[in-house]
């Protein structure tokens, strides 16, 4: 849904409509707080919402940059993450001198390069056993990417920053599927996932198979877009390492800010 072409989900990101001004979502907890705390939960708090991030980018430019079996990079995946809660990886990051996707980009380079395969692989995700990473589906994403094509360091450098991005974005659907839910708001979804995420049909088209007005499609999505954009901030400030940060990835990824 999120990945191959440009959908209207990234276009829509940039709309002028869609800004809401200059406010920025409230959220004051991050990971780098999370991590810094001295309350376990908190700190492993951190790395879950971390691990679900960016599983997917580490995985993927392991994969490639490393050129490591899918088994391999599997296990080094988690063992990464593993890593980064007992050696307390985010406490050390330093917002002033580099981007937390920078820096966790460089921890992974240097986790694949230390890594002793004989000594470490039991002990590899070890602290993260109580999350499901579909493996599979990334592997799939995998197959529809030209490798060769971004083979060069600085291409796999902006792959990496890409499949974040990406995942951000997909958290931010599945987080709206369960509020349209409660909300009973699943028409609203279901107008945003065929307008949105799959891109390819009318406003007319949709009022005329839902049996509804032109006026509900055009709300129904006026509120799954609001409501998706504003989730996507949240996380997004999550994982941010400072509010400057938050600022410029806000910017890069919706086009202006809040």
């Amino acid at each position: 849904m999120l990945a191959g072409r440009k959908t209207p989900i990234l276009q829509m990101a940039h709309d002028e409509s869609m800004s809401g001004g200059d406010r920025f979502p409230l959220t004051r907890w991050s990971v780098i707080e999370g991590a810094r705390s001295s309350d376990e939960v908190e700190r492993s708090r951190a790395i879950e919402t971390i691990c679900r991030a960016y599983w997917k980018a580490v995985y993927k430019y392991v994969r490639l940059r490393w050129n490591r079996a899918t088994e391999d990079a599997q296990d080094l995946t988690q063992g990464f993450f593993a890593e980064m809660l007992g050696r307390e990886l985010l406490s050390r990051f330093d917002p002033g001198k580099s981007r937390l996707r920078t820096y966790l980009r460089l921890c992974v380079d240097s986790f694949v390069m230390n890594e002793d395969k004989a000594e470490r692989r039991q002990k590899r995700g070890g602290d993260m056993q109580h999350l499901a990473l579909d493996f599979n589906g990334a592997e799939a994403e995998l197959g529809t990417i030209d490798a060769g094509a971004i083979a060069s360091a600085e291409s796999l450098d902006e792959f990496f920053e890409k499949e974040w991005i990406r995942s951000l974005f997909t958290l931010a659907v599945e987080e709206l599927r369960e509020q349209a839910v409660e909300r009973g708001k699943e028409r609203a979804f279901r107008f945003f996932e065929a307008y949105d995420l799959e891109g390819d049909i009318s406003y007319q088209k949709l009022a005329k198979e839902s049996g509804v007005p032109v006026s509900d499609v055009t709300n129904g999505l006026a509120w799954a877009r609001r409501e998706f954009r504003r989730i996507a901030l949240e996380r997004l400030r999550e994982v941010c390492g400072s509010e400057a940060e938050f600022r410029r990835e806000a910017r890069a990824t919706f086009g202006r800010e809040g």
